[in-house]
């Protein structure tokens, strides 16, 4: 399989980043791992998710947080500057598993453990956890021919941003009523430095597929699209 990795200006915001992967997943057919890291603070829903349930207005309000509304499916997660951001955009012909959204985790697990190399790394429910704390939350969007994975990664995070989120209704099995202060851990704990991130993972994809690096200027995308990511407030 050919896998165009397309890593993006870390000066673009999350909003724009989500305009991007919609557009080459309804309007390309080639194969991407999108990369970047970091954007200015926003908080981001999953597409049937609603702000009264999940989010403290009034906070978000204070600290001056965007509120987003993605196209794809998942929870809400707060972004900032040190969250790194990895999305896969895959022709579903071009790989073997079935486009379930189990099986495309379980192959996104597979993905990522020889970058983590620890036995602590591990894919828990829908999230990437170490031990039994999160630090990677991930969505999804399957369309006929087509499907995309994407996560944030929480390198660091300041709690008074995770205070924004509204403890949900709905929460994964093993997080057990915990808080988010309890619940979350940060990347860096675990691994040296972002940059090493992205190079395992490059050289990981690169032994795995066919890599093909394509730079961001050299993207066509098309604009006749239907568009569902829009900013909320």
């Amino acid at each position: 399989m050919i896998l165009h990795w397309l890593q993006l200006d870390p000066s673009l915001s999350i909003y724009e980043q989500l305009l991007i992967e919609e557009a080459l997943l309804r309007g390309d057919e080639r194969n991407f791992c999108i990369v970047s890291e970091g954007s200015s603070p926003s908080i981001v829903m999953g597409i049937s998710g609603k702000v009264h349930e999940l989010i403290d207005e009034d906070k978000a309000n204070t600290l001056t947080i965007p509120i987003i509304k993605r196209f794809s499916g998942g929870g809400t997660v707060v972004v900032d500057e040190n969250t790194l951001f990895v999305t896969f955009i895959i022709q579903k012909s071009d790989v073997s598993i079935p486009a379930y959204p189990e099986k495309i985790m379980k192959w996104s697990e597979e993905i990522y453990k020889p970058v983590f190399n620890t036995p602590h790394f591990s894919l828990k429910e829908n999230d990437y956890v170490f031990y039994d704390k999160k630090f990677g939350g991930n969505a999804q969007y399957i369309r006929k021919e087509r499907w995309l994975h994407h996560t944030s990664f929480l390198w660091d995070y300041e709690k008074e941003k995770m205070q924004t989120l509204l403890h949900p209704k709905k929460t994964p099995s093993y997080r057990e009523g915990r808080d988010h202060d309890s619940f979350l851990c940060k990347m860096k704990e675990f691994m040296p430095n972002k940059e090493l991130f992205f190079s395992l993972l490059k050289e990981h994809l690169s032994r795995t597929y066919t890599l093909k690096e394509i730079l961001p200027e050299h993207l066509i995308l098309k604009e006749d699209h239907r568009s569902s990511t829009k900013i909320l407030f």
